[in-house]
């Protein structure tokens, strides 16, 4: 266990991290500490009152929670022995979590591994069909020539969703429903001045989005969550439709298959990630539509 964790991180996910660490400490043993980093416009801001102790990270016009350097100065002077992060910020970044390694720190998030294994749809996607899980039918990367791209996207068919590879929250996202419409979007996405590489997926309507929190330990323990119906927060990407009764059923049925893709840490590697699915209202049936490598906001 550990006795001192950096909470790299401010507001909600600090709160939530420090109100974890005082129910662990009320089951007794060793108590945990919790060092909360913080620039100078949160000095007193909740988290930083309520944390065990704190360390001033600078100027918030330098982003120190983005800065390694200055990260990497705080885990050493504070003795942390451990650092959270929770969703933004370094929470997705692999050298961060490389810095922890070469520290001694453990990273309370996916492996450097599994963060470059998965960090983009692309090669999650391909990661995920060689695990047996069925994906979003897909075609990528997207070809800059006009003619091309609009072969690779004949093959899904309509109406189709065009996005960037890397990224979340629906940043870059097309969609089409005609073939005029998916010809505009592919020359406005090429046309874009160093474009990150493109992907093609099938819009599926009437499908909700079931998010799963996965944790796996250093020794081959892999455990997964209550699921959670995510659909009502997504906006442009790819969900539509009502609560269906089979829901509960597909998640039962379905959640011990999310556990396989921890596969994809490199094997004993200690993670937590939330994976998300999409589960078709038709079909019944389960596709991975994108793995988050750190933790979602929105989970517990």
């Amino acid at each position: 266990m550990f006795s001192r964790i950096a909470v790299v991180n401010r507001g909600e996910a600090a709160m939530r991290l420090i109100h974890a660490v005082r129910e662990i400490n009320a089951l007794g043993g060793e108590p945990i500490e919790v060092v909360a980093l913080y620039t100078d416009a949160e000095r007193t801001a909740m988290f930083v009152r309520e944390a065990d102790s704190s360390y001033a990270l600078g100027p918030a016009s330098a982003r120190p929670y983005l800065d390694l350097a200055v990260l990497e100065r705080a885990l050493r002077e504070t003795g942390a022995d451990a650092a959270w992060v929770g969703w933004g910020f370094v929470a997705e970044d692999p050298a961060f979590a490389e810095l922890c390694e070469r520290l001694g720190v453990t990273f309370i998030g996916p492996s450097p591994a599994a963060m470059r294994a998965l960090g983009d749809k692309m090669s999650a996607k391909r990661l995920a069909a060689s695990l047996g899980i069925p994906v979003v039918p897909w075609a990528g990367p997207l070809s800059d020539d006009l003619a091309e791209a609009a072969r690779q996207a004949a093959g899904l068919g309509l109406p189709i969703v065009l996005k960037p590879s890397t990224g979340t929250g629906g940043r870059g996202v097309r969609e089409a429903e005609t073939a005029e419409r998916l010809a505009a979007a592919l020359a406005e996405a090429v046309r874009t001045p160093g474009h990150p590489p493109l992907v093609l997926e099938r819009r599926l309507d009437g499908v909700r989005q079931v998010d799963v929190q996965v944790i796996a330990d250093a020794w081959g323990g892999v455990w997964a969550l209550p699921a959670r119906d995510a659909s009502v927060q997504r906006w442009l990407e790819d969900a539509r439709g009502l609560l269906s009764r089979w829901l509960p059923e597909i998640v039962r049925e379905n959640r011990s298959s999310v556990t396989v893709a921890v596969g994809c840490t490199g094997g004993r590697h200690r993670s937590v990630f939330v994976a998300e699915r999409l589960a078709e209202h038709f079909r019944k049936d389960w596709q991975v539509l994108v793995r988050h490598r750190g933790l979602s906001k929105e989970v517990p």
